[in-house]
């Protein structure tokens, strides 16, 4: 009798877990994909991963095999299926990677997924891995999670999507000199670069508060300018300053940063590197005091802002830089170098005798066009080696370099004004880009940070070109988000300020203006944010108790 009367629980059981994975089939065949694809075709339908599932490569490209190599080992983690990677296989359940010259460009693709077969189509491996990263997020979120439950089924639903980038440059910059980020947080940043299909690293790797890349040809760069004494406590405006009285340091090993940047490779990002110069500069002059203006004991900052003390214009500055860049060259392979070119005082050019002769000698009006030159004469020496600089739009000042790319942050006005005179441009405006601002006006309950207010719904509303003509608008390469970490010492940390509004910027920088909704974002990134949870990630979750 017991077992007759527990038999109408047990249906009701089984109906409720039936129910619940209908519903969460359901829920993943409304494609919440991040970045929105640009043409996304529900159909009916499901393809599931198994044991016999095969990869067939329709093409001995190498980019598209690292491609296949990618989702093998994300399906083939779950430890419910085994897949092999062939090039002619008459399974009816597989994976066909095939490549399509007539496709727009190289980091476009298309994806058809059919009960027994999903086709990805692209012109190159960057194409195929973005499909790949489609892919994974229609999945189970489960997925996400080494060794996931075996009542798992790894399905996907039946779609066609075709999707192109808005924007070639979609950007994150992780500042590691205010504060050391251990190897293995750089990379799990690739990994979420990656699934948001982000392709830009940007390491800022050295400040006034610390140098943190091994140059063997300067030893004193990293055995004095990578440690600082002590940290401020709270906010450098708090009066009076309070310091820990902690040192605080560490650099990265030449063969830690290839390490770095092979495993960006693998994953279709670019990790690009910034030297700051002339400014900036504090932890040099620290090791090198020859290098300033006046020299004397220099000690890395343990101050936040702008510091006054900058490189001199003396000819053995440009040969120690020199010598810093060569190295810096074997490192990244990054056709870009970022140079920094921002916020540099010249109250101590005013009252050097070598820098005011310099001005004299080559008929320069003033400091600006000082910067200008300095600018100017590395730039020459980064070409030279086949490689691009780009700076932060201070450089337009005192005159504009040849053949720079100019990251726009004070606003947008550089960025505009570096476009009239047909410069690239990245936007990475700080009303719009800046991940170190306050997320919530609940200031009692948040993080300290350094100031400003920058809600999800402002990051995901920009609009890189809105204020730009159509021939202006050309020369947007694209967007980048910025996490400066004065205030962020722990990865953790680092992790609550720059998501989920890091995700939001790549939403900005590869879908089209005219498909994005907020509110559509907010949906799919609340079922995103079950794929956070299992990747471990400490986002901020203002987003799933806001209204939408």
């Amino acid at each position: 009798m017991r077992q007759i009367k527990s038999l109408p629980y047990c249906i009701i059981l089984l109906l409720f877990i039936f129910s619940s994975c209908q519903e969460n089939r359901k829920t993943r065949a409304d494609c919440p994909v991040i970045p929105k694809p640009l043409s996304c075709k529900l159909q009916s339908g499901t393809f599931t991963f198994g044991n016999s599932t095969v990869i067939e490569l329709k093409t001995g490209d190498d980019g598209i095999k690292k491609a296949a190599e990618f989702l093998k080992c994300f399906v083939e983690q779950t430890g419910d299926c085994s897949i092999k990677i062939d090039s002619d296989d008459d399974t009816r359940n597989k994976i066909v990677f095939a490549v399509c010259d007539t496709i727009s460009r190289d980091d476009a693709y298309t994806l058809k997924i059919t009960p027994r077969e999903i086709t990805i189509t692209s012109k190159s491996g960057e194409g195929a891995f973005y499909a790949v990263q489609t892919l994974r997020q229609l999945l189970p979120v489960a997925c996400e999670k080494k060794i996931c439950d075996e009542n798992v089924v790894l399905d996907v639903p039946c779609v066609s999507i075709y999707d192109v980038p808005r924007f070639s440059h979609r950007g994150f910059m992780l500042d590691v000199a205010r504060h050391y980020f251990p190897v293995d947080f750089i990379k799990k940043s690739i990994d979420m670069m990656a699934l948001y299909k982000l392709n830009v690293l940007h390491l800022h790797l050295t400040d006034d508060q610390g140098w943190r890349v091994e140059i063997k040809s300067k030893p004193r760069l990293t055995s004095v300018g990578a440690w600082r004494r002590q940290s401020i406590v709270g906010h450098k405006n708090d009066e009076p300053r309070k310091y820990d009285g902690k040192r605080h340091g560490g650099y990265y090993t030449q063969e830690e940063l290839r390490e770095i940047v092979e495993y960006a490779q693998d994953r279709f990002i670019e990790v690009i590197p910034e030297i700051e110069m002339p400014g900036h500069t504090q932890s040099i002059l620290a090791a090198y005091p020859q290098m300033a203006c006046f020299p004397k004991d220099y000690e890395v900052s343990c101050d936040w802002g702008v510091h006054k003390n900058v490189l001199c214009t003396r000819e053995e500055s440009f040969k120690f830089l020199e010598d810093v860049l060569s190295e810096v060259f074997e490192i990244f392979p990054s056709k870009y170098i970022h140079i920094g070119g921002d916020e540099c005082p010249k109250e101590q050019w005013s009252k050097c005798p070598v820098c005011q002769q310099n001005i004299k000698e080559m008929g320069l009006k003033d400091e600006y066009e000082l910067q200008s030159y300095f600018i100017n004469r590395m730039e020459k020496f980064v070409n030279s080696h086949g490689r691009q600089i780009i700076g932060w739009d201070e450089i337009l000042e005192g005159g504009i370099a040849p053949n720079a790319i100019v990251m726009s942050w004070r606003g947008e006005e550089g960025g505009i004004k570096a476009a009239e005179m047909k410069h690239s441009v990245i936007m990475t405006p700080r009303d719009f880009c800046y991940l170190d601002y306050y997320q919530s006006e609940d200031r009692e309950n948040e993080p300290l940070a350094i100031y400003g207010y920058l809600p999800l719904d402002s990051v995901y509303s920009y609009n890189p070109t809105e204020e730009l003509t159509p021939e202006q608008s050309q020369y947007i390469r694209g967007i980048q988000g910025n996490l400066w970490t004065e205030y962020i010492a722990t990865p953790e940390h680092a992790e609550y300020m720059a998501y989920p509004r890091l995700i939001a910027l790549a939403e900005v920088g590869w879908s089209s203006q005219k498909e994005r909704d907020y509110s559509d974002f907010i949906r799919r990134l609340s079922i995103q944010s079950k794929r956070l949870d299992f990747l471990q990630v400490n986002y901020a979750k203002h987003f799933l108790f806001s209204k939408k």
